[in-house]
């Protein structure tokens, strides 16, 4: 995801009440970081794939992951905030 693009999705998330954070994972690599209450945290689209896709991460290791969502890789900011707002982290794999 583009830094812009990244800024974008955190600021509308964060207008909707979703604990987000710009997430820097390399140079010009930026994803989308969701606090969970519980203490895990989701960490979106920061591998430079054309999907949408998140994994969960708890104390530094890795504790869920969040497929690929269909389609996503034409989606807009707005179809990008819905998807992460509404993500169901503690769907089984």
């Amino acid at each position: 995801m583009e830094e812009e693009r990244a800024t974008e999705v955190v600021d509308r998330l964060r207008a909707g009440g979703v604990m987000a954070h710009l997430q820097r994972a390399g140079v010009f690599q930026f994803g989308v970081r969701v606090v969970i209450p519980d203490g895990r945290e989701a960490i979106w689209d920061t591998d430079g794939a054309a999907g949408l896709e998140a994994t969960i991460m708890r104390d530094g290791e890795l504790v869920g992951y969040v497929p690929t969502i269909p389609g996503s890789e034409t989606y807009d900011v707005e179809q990008t905030v819905a998807a992460i707002a509404r993500a169901d982290y503690d769907a089984p794999l």
